[in-house]
């Protein structure tokens, strides 16, 4: 089974970002204590762009990714998000590769 990443890049409305990164770390909490198969769920801010975060996941599976969205926390967390993004997320998911 490959492992599966997603990279979601988000633009936050100005002066929303402290409650954007409280709503993301509340999130991030369930996501680790819950999901064994979520191996990493991290967020960064972009240095040239305050209001720009990106989201980096890693998932063992297909099917660890899908329980994901159907948590009922990750369906809470996605409805405050809403009230605090300047556009569309974008959205990239990523086949895992081994190398060596």
């Amino acid at each position: 089974m490959a492992k599966v990443g997603i990279v979601a890049t988000l633009s936050i409305q100005a002066g929303k970002e402290a409650e954007f990164e409280t709503v993301f770390n509340d999130l991030r909490s369930q996501v680790l204590a819950n999901e064994a198969g979520c191996e990493m769920y991290d967020v960064y801010k972009s240095k040239a762009d305050a209001s720009t975060y990106i989201i980096m996941e890693r998932y063992a599976d297909d099917a660890a990714l899908k329980a994901h969205g159907e948590t009922e926390y990750f369906k809470a967390a996605g409805a405050k998000f809403g009230a605090l993004l300047a556009g569309a997320p974008k959205l990239e998911v990523l086949d895992g590769v081994s190398i060596g």
